[in-house]
């Protein structure tokens, strides 16, 4: 039998009821059916079939699992506290006004193909991603060094005058414009990804597709079968090679929740990374069993309005949408993973830094408000939409919310669901009213949740444009105390989330894997949601001698 039994010995009635469901998503296509293959070492169901996997143009989670076991950058993620650790630099000097970074490279550094790593791959590479018409989500990531910024632009032509450099193959000199204290955590995050540039500039972008495929990090990609798998292999040029844990691993895509578990438990599936790939309704019971993973996480769970579109573009809109979202009821009623209703976007327990309140829950100040704007007990209001990526969970935070503006407003917001790929390019486009939206922090510092809306950030998108805004966060980056730059940052987000309303915070998630700790080990939970593949790997059986 799959299933774990209670206390008692019995199966609990929603596994009977499972079971059934189980069986029948064996004929499901998407994380159900699949052409027989050789089996991998590991097998993971990853979510979402990845938008991408270059470094320069990735925007999700489940596609940075992937790029992160393929390339790596100057540092590289801790496996145990999610903290930058050295990787293709082995060492560093920082200067004494904090702004010179001075990476030295590991002198047995090669492409897994052969060729030989060097100090100008990484330059490249960090170029690349300011370079205007790669026209990169993440560039505002690297704006904290010199010139940057301006050159993302197309203030500055010269690369040469972007603050960094290869003085000889084996070092990279960066400046910053003010002192960054968590600019090694960015150092190890997927812009900063390490990739060769003749196979980027010799094909374009298809580069992707050229096997062997040159990578920087611990795994080759063996082949990419779109709605199938995504095969990895252990790359041998690795310099950590000697202490990457699996030979193979087979990374799934699909947002069958149903599919997924039944994998999991029938043992074709070793881990599952998404809480969206559990069935919702089961939650309750599941995480009573000891391969179930709860852990504080750094991310947040809010919704975008598209502020240039009517009659959003009015805050008193945004904000009576707001104050009558009861976020308490989501979490409890739909959930029920442990997350924390929050009114903020950015996480308690950042250090140096407490959060402010946002828009309170108030039914009759929102009833108010959209009086004011013109639409008396939602008297005219036009039919908007409401937007998320297509899973169920998703839906049924929707379908609550969507009964919360009816009631308390009287207005009607139409559900709209779009596949992942479909649905980040709509944000991008600005295609929507209201939007899902979610965020896990690049690094442990209340900036990752606020800098992607400042005005220029490709990350913005909501359309949202505030120069006082960005004058805060601009002074608040350029500042080394940290009592004056925690009250400039939470001026900067008092504006975001009350003020002007441009997003509206629902909830703090809470991480979450599915794996049993007798089958696999090398995985530990940590505030950043960060499971190097390098490091995972089944449980070897006791030697008997």
């Amino acid at each position: 039998m799959w299933f774990l039994p209670n206390a008692s010995g019995n199966l609990p009635g929603a596994f009977r009821v499972l079971l059934a469901a189980c069986l029948t998503a064996l004929l499901l296509p998407a994380l159900g059916c699949r052409p027989a293959a050789p089996r991998a070492d590991l097998t993971i169901a990853n979510g979402a079939e990845p938008e991408s996997l270059d470094p320069a143009m990735l925007t999700g989670q489940p596609d940075g699992r992937v790029a992160f076991a393929m390339f790596e950058g100057l540092t590289r993620f801790n496996a145990v506290t999610g903290a930058a650790e050295p990787g293709l630099a082995c060492a560093w000097d920082i200067s004494s006004n904090l702004l010179t970074y001075t990476f030295h490279l590991r002198t047995n550094l090669v492409w897994s193909t052969g060729e030989p790593l060097r100090a100008d791959d990484v330059v490249y590479s960090w170029i690349r991603i300011l370079t205007p018409e790669v026209a990169s989500d993440y560039s505002g990531n690297l704006y904290y060094i010199r010139n940057a910024e301006a050159f993302n632009l197309g203030k500055i032509k010269d690369p040469a005058q972007v603050g960094v450099h290869a003085p000889d193959p084996f070092t990279v000199v960066v400046e910053l414009t003010n002192p960054t204290p968590f600019f090694l955590e960015l150092c190890a995050f997927h812009p900063q990804l390490v990739v060769q540039r003749q196979v980027v500039e010799k094909y374009g972008d298809r580069w992707l597709k050229v096997r062997p495929l040159p990578v920087s990090g611990a795994f080759e990609l063996v082949e990419w079968r779109l709605e199938d798998r995504i095969r990895l292999r252990r790359n041998p040029r690795y310099w950590d090679a000697a202490n990457t844990g699996a030979e193979t691993v087979d990374i799934l895509p699909g947002n069958n929740a149903t599919a997924a578990l039944n994998l999991f438990l029938t043992k074709q599936v070793d881990i599952i990374w998404d809480k969206n790939l559990i069935p919702s309704d089961l939650i309750d019971v599941l995480r009573l069993r000891p391969d179930f993973h709860f852990f504080d996480f750094l991310a947040s769970y809010f919704i975008r309005h598209n502020v240039t579109r009517k009659p959003l573009n009015d805050v008193r809109v945004r904000q009576a949408l707001s104050m009558v979202i009861d976020r308490q009821r989501l979490v409890t009623r739909v959930t029920k993973g442990g997350e924390s209703p929050s009114s903020h976007i950015t996480p308690i327990g950042i250090p140096n830094y407490t959060p402010p309140e946002g828009t309170p829950y108030d039914p009759p100040g929102a009833r108010k408000l959209l009086a004011e704007a013109g639409f008396p007990n939602g008297s005219g209001f036009p039919r908007i939409s409401y937007l998320f990526n297509s899973t169920r969970e998703h839906e049924r935070i929707g379908v609550e919310m969507q009964a919360m503006w009816k009631q308390e407003l009287n207005i009607d917001v139409e559900l709209r669901s779009m596949e992942w790929k479909t649905y980040l390019r709509a944000q991008s486009d600005l295609d929507y009213d209201l939007s899902r939206s979610a965020w896990v922090g690049d690094y442990t510092d209340p900036n990752t949740f606020l800098d992607m809306f400042m005005s220029d950030n490709p990350n913005n998108r909501c359309g949202w444009r505030n120069p006082e805004y960005d004058a805060l966060m601009r002074k608040a980056n350029g500042s080394a105390d940290s009592a004056v730059r925690e009250r400039l940052l939470q001026q900067a987000e008092t504006l975001l989330i009350k003020t002007d309303n441009a997003i509206t915070p629902l909830f703090i998630m809470a991480g979450f894997n599915m794996f049993d700790t007798n089958n696999v080990e090398g995985i530990y939970n940590n505030l950043r949601d960060m499971h190097p593949l390098r490091t995972v790997r089944k449980v070897r059986p006791p030697r008997k001698d």
